[in-house]
């Protein structure tokens, strides 16, 4: 797949079928300016001038968008799927969910293990772990990242003598895999509501939210320059080269975004400066919710409110406003945010990795709230398998089939495609309104993100024009995705990635030195 064009030539990419957002449609290309950005889908007996880019045998679709990763926790894959020996943890886990007296393996047992090969981690291996995860989403078809990102200072929780540094890591890591990235810079204060210290968490801590938004300014300022520094010696020219998305013409490639933590994690008046700093700058805020019932406890004890009643309480909730899991939540909270018009950010396969439960998406998608998809802990990056989670883990739990078609008034009975269509815009529309993202959609003035699949890959053979998608939502093989394109430029073809191969030697080598 060669794209050696004049520098003013515009490129036409011509596949077997393209999704408009409704349907797909056969004999169209889809036609990208110089710059990357989409100029028209149009049919392709139109074309003139155009440099020509044939796709056999291949669907085209827009680019997914991850809303929620924590890029560094690719190295614990595979690592924390035994039972724990609760003698074995320290501090800083709620007395309910410890697992001291009962022997309860959780979340809280698994974050402590997480928190020791965080604390292990050099700048170096953050890019390196960063690097592996976001080839991963590459060659699943992801086009952007929402990273929430709380790793700020050396192990010993001393500050870096630039307090962006590992954000930067993260952001060339983005850059040189060609990944657009949302930085979604956490606010971090304490272990938790009348909690000691954890030790092992003292590379998240800005205890002010004074110096939080100062450090958070700084990498603003930077991602908004027109041409920005180089990070470290290797860095890819485009790796920080991006702006605030409402503030610039061209797409970007990096921008930044608040991320409080959660309500354990930080106090309210905090919590307060942050997000009205967040709505002075038109900036997207990402949270974590009540995605275990010790959190939701906590915060009522410290408030009298659950975490959703304290957000809409004090005014916090807006269309800005991203709820992540927002599992344990009742019918009021539900409304809290329809009524905000404040989104939800499910990760189902850590949601199920870590035994947190289900998200009430049925719930959610009858008071149209929209929900957007992540992959979170890296158990598995794979955000269409997420998306049929969204269904599955209701079918389970209510034992029944085709619960969201049930649920939404706006999927019609005895359609596949409508409930595809649903569960695709978690992966895409959705994502890209909840960080703030350029793509999501094959559409005009929209840059040119988007992914292939083979027609002919096992796992959707036969599959007709009419419930391609479902086929593709609910049965793909990730080794049917072969193309993946960001701005116009490949960075997967014909299903590998074009420093692939250099980039798991290092994540293999990092392995080897942490484990």
């Amino acid at each position: 797949m060669s794209t050696n064009q004049h520098p003013r030539q515009s490129i036409a990419w011509i596949p077997d079928l393209v999704y408009t957002g409704a349907r797909f449609e056969s004999g169209h290309a889809l036609v990208c300016d110089p710059a990357g950005t989409i100029v028209t889908i149009v049919d392709a007996s139109e074309l003139t001038d155009e440099k020509k880019i044939n796709l056999p045998r291949r669907a085209l679709l827009p680019g997914m968008i991850n809303a929620h990763s924590h890029a560094f926790q690719r190295v614990i894959r595979g690592r924390t799927e035994y039972r724990s020996h609760p003698s074995s943890f320290r501090g800083g886990l709620p007395p309910a969910q410890s697992g001291s007296h009962n022997n309860v393996d959780s979340f809280w047992t698994w974050r402590e293990k997480m928190y020791s090969a965080a604390m292990r981690l050099t700048p170096d291996d953050i890019y390196d772990a960063s690097r592996m995860a976001f080839l991963e989403m590459a060659l699943s078809g992801i086009t952007t990242v929402g990273e929430f990102h709380y790793l700020h200072h050396a192990p010993d929780g001393s500050s870096y003598d630039d307090p962006n540094l590992l954000a930067k890591e993260v952001l060339r890591a983005a850059g040189d895999v060609g990944l657009r990235i949302a930085l979604l810079r956490v606010a971090y204060a304490r272990s938790g509501f009348q909690t000691a210290v954890n030790p092992q968490q003292v590379r998240f801590i800005e205890s002010d939210a004074q110096i939080y938004l100062k450090n958070l300014d700084a990498l603003a300022t930077e991602l908004n320059r027109d041409t920005s520094p180089t990070v470290r010696e290797g860095s890819s020219d485009n790796a920080m080269i991006g702006a605030l998305p409402n503030g610039r013409a061209s797409a970007p490639t990096a921008w930044i975004g608040i991320a409080p933590h959660s309500v354990r994690a930080v106090p309210l008046n905090y919590l307060n400066d942050v997000i009205a700093y967040a709505n002075q700058h038109d900036l997207k805020i990402h949270m974590h919710v009540a995605e275990q019932p010790a959190e939701v406890s906590a915060c009522i004890e410290e408030h009298g409110r659950t975490p959703v009643a304290l957000l809409q309480t004090e005014g916090l909730l807006s269309e800005r406003f991203t709820a992540v899991h927002a599992i344990h939540v009742t019918p009021k909270a539900v409304r809290s945010f329809a009524e905000t018009r404040a989104m939800v950010c499910a990760c189902p396969t850590t949601e199920r990795n870590l035994g947190d439960g289900v998200v009430p998406a049925d719930e959610y998608l009858k008071h149209e709230v929209p929900i957007c998809l992540g992959t979170d802990s890296h158990a598995q990056i794979d955000l269409l398998e997420d998306a049929r989670e969204l269904e599955y883990h209701l079918r389970l739990q209510k034992l029944e089939r085709a619960v969201l078609s049930v649920r939404n008034p706006s999927v019609s009975e005895g359609n596949s495609s409508d409930e595809a269509q649903l569960l695709f815009d978690c992966a895409t529309v959705n994502g890209a309104r909840s960080t703030g993202a350029p793509g999501g959609a094959l559409e005009a003035g929209r840059p040119a993100d988007f992914f292939t699949v083979d027609l002919d890959d096992p796992s959707i053979a036969g599959a007709s024009q009419e419930d391609l998608l479902a086929a593709i939502v609910f049965s793909l093989s990730r080794a049917a995705i072969h193309e993946v394109v960001v701005g116009g430029k490949p960075i997967v073809s014909e299903g590998q990635h074009l420093i692939q191969e250099e980039v798991v030697g290092r994540f293999n080598e990092l392995q080897k030195r942490l484990w």
